[in-house]
């Protein structure tokens, strides 16, 4: 069994998580590949079959919770929720939990009820009677309704009645089916139960029948749940943790009599539940219809979850709740996020889902009302907020955290304040740009085409890298804190980019010497967006500043290419090249000086957006040989045409002809995914990018993952937020 205790899983990219989560053994091979691919979710095709009028799906964040230990084993929890800091609020109350030994949780029985209404009943005590004496009868019938139900031991357990009188004096009976429905929600099978038997029982009545339904308030299938929480483990920064322990118990007690207050104690409760059972497929609407009725049975509303102080000064929470939840069914297997959530919880039956979302609504609880014991509910949700409103301004990940503590710090936590603060970070960023500095690329059109001499064309992601090194005593170090690097480099180094760093000292003549180099990169890793250039370039320039080597730009680029052998094998020159002169160009790996500047009288109105895959270059362009060497002929032919689109592209981007020049990357694209270099995700996004209205749509760099470009003239933001709201992270080269 994995350990559920993963520490700094929000500092890590989606990518990162889906790769962390799999080398700890929390996601199969095959799921992780789901995710990195976008095919965990419901696809339009499968929901028009779920329910009617279908248009699309609609999309929620997808989160993990970590750090649960329930009945001695750990979990990892998926939580499908849009509001923020449940996530990570749940998360750090399982990890407070582990230190007393997590949570005990039990369900005793998970039964489902189902309701039949008898109407027009003369004599109600003589209706109770009959049905008392045909309950066998009855039970052999309900259960002949699912045969294969029974034969996996549910069934039919018990039939109840009770007499009810209408608000008119009318009588009506109330007949309960009391269905064990094994792993199974059971809606179904149980409103066919009740449709079955609903005739024979009015007429035992002398009635007719008025309902015939399942009952959402399963009080038959509560689950309990504990959790003790060290006294000592309860203090914060400005509060001891007697005072955090009995402001919660306070809050607790105020519940109890106060239904305004335990209404929102509850939906704090609901937050963890739902999260857990719309990631697993489970029917959350009646999931929070039985818990509200349920903590209203007694005839006052009252908190599902209570608190109080342990003999020993601890704090103890315990909660009762009805959770009547399935991990089998029609819907659960349609839906291919709900079948990956249940694997994740790693749950063997319903039971012990049902014992797993009972430690999550306990868990949340406390993480609410700590938060309010404490500094305020508001005080957790003003940067997680900041984050969302960031990311609603298409706020890019070099200046992100920046822009979320200035949005912070003012506490005006609005987008057109994050587009003024992201504005003043990028000109603060343009004045303070170190001498290392270097563009990333965006390749338009000509990709592998140039490998072999044909042209290809590329704009710049301006400064997209900077450099700044210092002399050291002992050793060399280098970190790029966007990527999570921080590493001694060696001279042995024979790969990554200590590699590239000692090949760039041994060619500028510097090798014995030690430095500390700190690079910034508004470029993700592995996205096909010239980040190994960018690096080598912004490095050498560092060098050649800080030391007055006098090296020019075509030195440098010299440099850079160099490195870009070691990375990618047998690169074709035109990501060093775009690094150091950072213009747009037509480009060509034969002749000198090998490329054409394109004079733009506007900059393009592109958006590139990042896959969830890293798209490796040097294993592309190496299957690309591969193939090519088993067709040369047809290959040479494809290469031939994308070598024509560049040239005309080029000739399009100089005149403003976006119309032109995005006919131009979409058969571009075309001919990219016939060498093999596209994959379902890269597809997905290029199709996303085209229905929000861009004209021209395709790969750009090496493929087999990376990133997408679209030209979106009129129509930037709209393509910008469609990929951004399909999970996509989104670039702004201009």
């Amino acid at each position: 069994m994995s350990d559920s205790r993963i520490t700094g899983l929000y500092r890590l990219s989606v990518a990162e998580r889906i790769d962390e989560l799999q080398r700890l053994g929390w996601f199969s091979d095959a799921d992780a590949e789901l995710l990195r691919q976008g095919r965990h979710t419901l696809l339009t095709v499968t929901a028009d079959r779920m329910i009617e009028n279908v248009v699309g799906v609609f999309g929620l964040p997808l989160g993990i919770a970590p750090n649960f230990t329930v009945n001695g084993r750990d979990y990892i929890v998926p939580m499908v929720v849009e509001e923020p800091s449940i996530v990570a609020a749940t998360s750090d109350a399982a990890r407070m939990a582990r230190a007393s030994g997590g949570f005990v949780s039990q369900c005793t029985e998970s039964m489902l009820v189902g309701q039949v209404h008898v109407a027009d009943v003369n004599d109600a005590d003589a209706a109770i009677e009959r049905i008392d004496a045909a309950r066998e009868k009855l039970l052999a019938l309900a259960n002949s309704v699912h045969p294969r139900l029974t034969e996996r031991g549910g069934g039919v357990r018990e039939i109840e009645s009770r007499h009810l009188e209408l608000a008119n004096g009318t009588n009506t009976i109330a007949v309960h089916l009391v269905v064990d429905t094994r792993d199974a929600m059971g809606a179904n099978l149980v409103n066919t139960i009740c449709e079955a038997v609903a005739q024979d029982i009015a007429e035992l009545c002398e009635g007719k029948v008025a309902l015939r339904i399942l009952s959402n308030l399963a009080d038959r299938a509560l689950v309990t749940a504990s959790v003790r929480y060290r006294q000592d483990d309860l203090s914060m920064a400005d509060f001891d943790a007697a005072t955090v322990r009995d402001q919660i118990v306070l809050a607790s007690d105020i519940a109890r009599v106060d239904p305004h207050r335990a209404a929102t104690h509850n939906k704090g409760i609901m937050n963890g539940v739902d999260a857990l059972a719309i990631a697993t497929g489970n029917d959350w609407r009646a999931i929070e219809a039985g818990a509200h009725a349920y903590a209203a049975s007694d005839g006052h509303y009252r908190p599902l979850a209570t608190w109080s102080v342990a003999d020993n000064g601890d704090l103890v929470g315990e909660i009762t709740i009805p959770l009547k939840v399935g991990i089998v069914g029609a819907n659960l297997a349609a839906n291919p996020g709900a079948a990956f959530g249940l694997r994740v919880t790693g749950v063997a039956s319903a039971r012990e889902l049902a014992e797993l979302m009972a430690a999550v609504g306990l868990a949340q609880n406390f993480a609410a009302l700590k938060a309010l014991a404490t500094s305020g509910i508001q005080k957790g949700h003003m940067k997680l907020h900041a984050r969302s409103v960031a990311s609603s301004a298409n706020v890019p990940d070099e200046l992100f955290d920046a822009v979320v503590d200035e949005l912070v710090a003012g506490g005006d936590i609005k987008a057109w304040k994050a587009t003024e603060i992201l504005a003043a970070q990028r000109a603060r960023t343009r004045r303070e740009s170190p001498a290392g500095a270097a563009a990333g690329k965006v390749i338009l059109l000509g990709e592998h085409a140039v490998v072999y001499g044909r042209h290809a064309l590329a704009l710049p992601i301006a400064d997209a890298v900077s450099a700044e090194i210092a002399a050291s005593d002992t050793r060399s170090t280098i970190s790029v804190p966007e990527w999570d690097v921080c590493e001694e480099i060696a001279a042995t180094d024979a790969s990554g980019i200590g590699a590239a760093v000692a090949l760039i000292q041994r060619e500028l003549g510097i090798a014995d010497s030690h430095y500390t180099i700190h690079l910034h990169s508004m470029l993700p890793r592995g996205m096909g967006l010239g980040s190994s250039a960018a690096f080598a370039v912004a490095i050498a320039r560092a060098f050649n500043s800080e030391l007055a080597l006098g090296f020019d730009d075509e030195r440098i680029n010299a440099v850079a290419f160099e490195c870009e052998k070691l990375a990618h094998g047998t690169p074709s020159g035109i990501d060093n090249t775009i690094a150091t002169y950072g213009e747009a160009m037509l480009f060509r790996n034969t002749g000198s000086p090998g490329f054409r500047r394109v004079t733009l009288a506007a900059s393009p109105p592109i958006v590139v957006a990042c896959s969830n895959a890293p798209g490796l270059t040097k294993e592309q362009v190496a299957g690309v040989r591969t193939r090519r060497g088993q067709s040369p002929a047809h290959y040479n032919a494809i290469f031939d045409e994308i070598d024509a689109l560049s040239q005309s592209g080029a000739a399009a981007l100089a005149g403003s002809d976006y119309a032109e020049l995005g006919r131009l990357m979409n058969m571009c694209h075309g001919l990219l995914n016939a060498i093999e270099v596209s994959t379902a995700e890269l597809e997905s996004m290029v199709a996303i990018a085209r229905a929000a209205g861009a004209v021209g749509a395709k790969l750009t760099g090496a493929g087999g993952g990376g990133s997408i470009v679209a030209l979106c003239p009129g129509s930037l933001a709209v393509v910008e937020a469609a990929l951004q709201t399909a999970g996509f992270k989104t670039i702004s080269p201009a």
